[in-house]
């Protein structure tokens, strides 16, 4: 399993993003959080197989039909947590 810290840019919140996101990673059996952070992006934190958030990330790029995703960065994080669900933080 990989931990992957992903910050998503762009028209992201206010538009259901972080509920696609949730969708998308229940989809593919992924476990973490998203929330979203003050300078207007998005913060996930994702634990799943290497081919499973490959096809997650896609799905992240495109976002929802209300999204505009101008720039999605990501890194895999050092200590993994563990997590029994993907949830959205408020």
């Amino acid at each position: 399993m990989i931990q992957l810290q992903i910050v998503v840019s762009g028209r992201v919140q206010g538009v259901g993003y972080r509920y696609y996101a949730q969708m998308k990673a229940i989809q593919y059996g992924i476990t973490g959080w998203v929330t979203n952070q003050a300078d207007g992006a998005v913060k996930i934190i994702a634990t799943g197989t290497k081919e499973n958030l490959k096809v997650f990330i896609e799905d992240l790029r495109r976002g929802n039909p209300f999204a505009s995703v101008d720039r999605l960065e990501y890194h895999e994080c050092e200590h993994a947590d563990t997590w029994q669900s993907f949830t959205i933080k408020y």
